[in-house]
């Protein structure tokens, strides 16, 4: 895992706007010298406002990593051809104090839990245009205040798979009008609508998928929280 941060005591002097290009030229530092160029644009495209931390996990290397100003992170020769090959686009969606999940069942198999989201489709006008179609169709409903706060890597064939993690407040909610067409294959087993309150102890004690998505929520409540009270945008 990287994680790109920026101590607030030595920016605290510095007009905003100032801090706010230090922050994205680090990001974008990280990320092009892992040789990630689709996520460095988007970086670029979408970051916006203060913030103090940004977690990126990098499940392709498997291994886990702080840089620092004086560390030289080593490059693989293996990455320079990793392609990106799927996206998908999730929510951690606050309604309240409660954090919405998907509890997921299969015959033979242990429940586990999944945030609200899916695959980006060619007709998605963008990530964020695919998560809002996949609150829609899971949940009848709709999302305000979405961020985009984590990113996930995941070897795929042929390349590595990107998940793209926007915190929300969910907006509505009408199950009877949600559309997703798993919804209609009972082989694919349950998918049941709840809700479990947003502290770090009670995120602990579910199976929710993947762990490192987990790891990242139970680390990060009252910043997450945060971010959807004040956007990042607005702040």
């Amino acid at each position: 895992m990287l994680i790109l941060s920026t101590r607030r005591s030595s920016l605290v002097s510095c007009p905003v706007h100032l801090r706010i290009a230090f922050i994205q030229v680090r990001l974008l530092y990280w990320v092009e010298i892992s040789h990630n160029r689709s996520v460095a644009q988007l970086i670029q495209h979408r970051f916006s406002g203060d913030a103090a931390v940004v977690r990126f996990h990098r499940a392709v290397d498997g291994e886990s990593m702080a840089p620092s100003p004086d560390r030289t992170l080593p490059i693989k020769e293996d990455s320079m051809s990793q392609v990106i090959k799927k996206r998908s686009a999730r929510a951690i969606l606050l309604d309240g104090d409660d954090l919405v999940l998907i509890r997921r069942t299969r015959p033979g198999q242990a429940p586990y839990w999944v945030t609200v989201g899916g695959g980006i489709e060619p007709d998605d006008f963008d990530v964020e245009a695919a998560l809002h179609r996949e609150i829609s169709e899971e949940l009848g409903g709709t999302a305000t205040n979405t961020q985009l706060v984590h990113l996930i890597t995941d070897t795929v064939e042929g390349g590595v798979g990107v998940q793209h993690i926007f915190a929300a407040r969910l907006g509505s909610m009408d199950l009877e009008q949600r559309t997703g067409a798993e919804f209609d294959r009972p082989e694919r087993g349950g998918y049941e609508v709840v809700r479990v309150p947003f502290t770090a102890q009670a995120v602990k004690k579910i199976s929710l998928m993947p762990p490192s998505l987990q790891e990242f929520i139970t680390a990060n409540i009252e910043a997450i929280r945060s971010v959807v009270e004040q956007p990042v945008s607005s702040a």
